[in-house]
């Protein structure tokens, strides 16, 4: 299997099966980063991503393909959010997807305490939201998450805390049960397991 920088390499060069090739081992990761974020069509963001990734290709360093590509699509994501944010006169780095007025589709899940993640991780900044989701959906690393985010490694550590804290909260004021609430915050790296898998068959 040719590594991601030698596809990257090949695309920019004009071999478009090396562009799909890359497109096609990534795609599902990229929709699932936007999957609960946007509402409407997520293929233009999705598309814009992987476009990025060709025109910016001396921006990658060494193995760091995977994280830069999920730097692009969050710069993408913020782009899309920032006439939102004027509209409502929101501060970026503090507006959530609920702020920004946002309502994606529900995804198909069964459990009480996986729908109540997905509302809580709505309900808290972007940035908290992308981290977090990126920790335990995409299983990143400290080191990854700083090459994602732009920071200093433990920058990145102190802000998934940070996050998680967050997410705790919002999940607090969505449910008055106490035992649903433990439950689901005693069961996140589950929870992500199966969420990753309805994401990857609702990408197809």
């Amino acid at each position: 299997m040719r590594e991601d920088g030698i596809l990257l390499d090949a695309w920019r060069d004009g071999d478009a099966e090396s562009g799909n090739e890359l497109v096609r081992r990534h795609f599902v990761s990229i929709y699932r980063f936007f999957r609960n974020k946007v509402d409407g069509d997520l293929d233009d963001l999705v598309q814009a991503t992987f476009t990025r990734c060709v025109e910016r290709r001396d921006k990658v360093v060494d193995d760091g393909f995977r994280p830069y590509l999920f730097g692009v699509a969050r710069n993408v994501l913020r782009e899309h959010y920032r006439e939102r944010a004027r509209e409502r006169k929101l501060d970026l780095e503090t507006g959530s997807v609920a702020d920004f007025g946002a309502s994606p589709s529900q995804l198909a899940v069964e459990r009480e305490d996986h729908r109540l993640l997905l509302a809580g991780l709505r309900r808290i900044p972007l940035d908290d939201q992308i981290i977090l989701e990126l920790f335990y959906w995409e299983t990143m690393t400290g080191r990854e998450l700083a090459k994602v985010l732009g920071v200093p490694e433990g920058t990145a550590r102190t802000r998934l805390r940070s996050a998680r804290q967050s997410l705790e909260a919002a999940l607090a004021s969505l449910t008055r049960s106490a035992h649903l609430l433990q439950s689901t915050l005693d069961n996140l790296e589950k929870w992500s397991a199966s969420i990753r898998e309805a994401l990857a068959a609702e990408a197809g």
